[in-house]
């Protein structure tokens, strides 16, 4: 359990530190990763016994991915007014970051586990877990891409899109949801309860989109 309490800390601390410091790289999740990861190298630890130390955490990963629905069920009103945006939004969104993933790693002739874990990364870590383990990839080199793609757009893509001009908080939370999944959406719910939303709907779209395309990845 000792892995378990040093993330729990890290995490933690990463709060405090949000907390004080208003900006988008103060990110729990991000604090967490830089502390725990130099630890985890340092000691030689892999990522199996890590797993299995912080297996009470992951475990509620994905009843807390569920209760994201609670804000999308409050603001469902105003998001069925702005339904074709917001399915065009997810659905684009999420298509071009997996296309973008997997040329990517045929670019660089990747193995093909890796194609498959890049292919993946706009999708909740469960989700990319589950289709990376279907079609035999590295279902923990998924989890991690997940995690890296999850906290670069959560911490640059609020800031991008506000230079672009993009106000609106359906539209931005659809793009954080849509590229950023569970950590996107998170930091979308501080913009207030419709970006949540929003973004709740663009995971959703995300991993649908990624499933029906993993079905010819097979």
């Amino acid at each position: 359990m000792t892995w378990l309490a040093v993330t729990l800390l890290a995490f933690t601390l990463g709060t405090l530190v949000q907390l004080r410091v208003r900006r988008p790289a103060a990110n729990p999740t991000l604090i967490a990763c830089v502390i725990v990861v130099p630890l985890l190298l340092l000691s030689g630890t892999t990522y199996a016994s890590y797993s299995a130390d912080t297996r009470p955490v992951s475990a509620l990963l994905t009843p807390a991915v569920v209760a994201l629905a609670v804000p999308l069920y409050r603001q469902r009103v105003l998001i069925r007014r702005a339904w074709r945006a917001v399915f065009l939004g997810g659905v684009v969104g999420t298509f071009v970051s997996s296309m973008v993933g997997l040329a990517g790693g045929a670019l660089l002739h990747a193995p093909r586990d890796v194609r498959l874990a890049l292919g993946t990364d706009a999708v909740t870590s469960p989700v990319a877990y589950a289709i990376s383990e279907r079609l035999h990839g590295a279902p923990s080199l998924a989890a991690a891409f997940v995690i890296i793609v999850g906290l670069i757009g959560a911490v640059l893509l609020p800031g991008l899109l506000q230079r672009l001009g993009v106000r609106s908080h359906v539209a931005r939370g659809i793009a954080l949801g849509a590229v950023s999944h569970g950590i996107g959406t998170a930091r979308a719910r501080e913009d207030g309860d419709l970006s949540g939303a929003a973004a709740s709907v663009g995971m959703c779209l995300g991993a649908l989109v990624v499933t029906f395309v993993s079905a010819f990845l097979h």
